[in-house]
């Protein structure tokens, strides 16, 4: 089994109900394993258009999947809790992002592991470091509380 790192995102509607029905949905596909899960932190939407606030959580699983096959489930997921991609880094009523996958790197056109922006966004890194502050980013070789900490200076010092 694999350790997975997973992030949720959610800024339409019930958004904790959104994050839970995700993790459920997660959690009972076969061939994951949960391991813990962040508390739901409340994040101010990066890029796109003006939107309301986000509530953002990170899911750590052991799995048996591939990462392509997590993909298809995580879409799948998406899509029956009725998220539609119409604007980019728009609203959206669920986001669940592959992270980390292991210390496997792809860079595929479909398929970026590790998520290529994790290591720019709090609203990424403030609830992985709860779960995962010691985990390796594969490519950058910097634990979790590492990136996280550079990007809060780097944001303090540009402010």
């Amino acid at each position: 089994m694999i350790p997975v790192y997973i992030g949720l995102g959610s800024n339409i509607g019930n958004r904790e109900e959104n994050l839970y029905t995700a993790y459920g949905h997660l959690i009972a596909i076969r061939g994951i394993q949960p391991v813990r899960c962040s508390r739901f932190y409340e994040t101010v939407p990066v890029g796109g258009p003006p939107q309301p606030m986000f509530l953002n959580a990170a899911l750590e699983v052991k799995t048996s999947l591939s990462p392509h096959e997590l993909l298809e489930r995580f879409q799948s997921i998406e899509a029956l809790m009725g998220r539609v991609r119409t604007v980019t880094w728009g609203p959206r009523l669920i986001d669940i992002d592959l992270l980390l996958y292991g210390d496997t790197i792809i860079d595929e056109e479909r398929l970026k592991i590790p998520h290529p922006l994790m290591h720019m966004r709090l609203f990424v890194l403030e609830p992985l470091v709860e779960i995962a502050s010691t985990v390796v980013h594969p490519q950058l070789q910097k634990t979790v509380l590492q990136l996280y900490r550079e990007l809060q200076t780097s944001l303090l010092t540009t402010a």
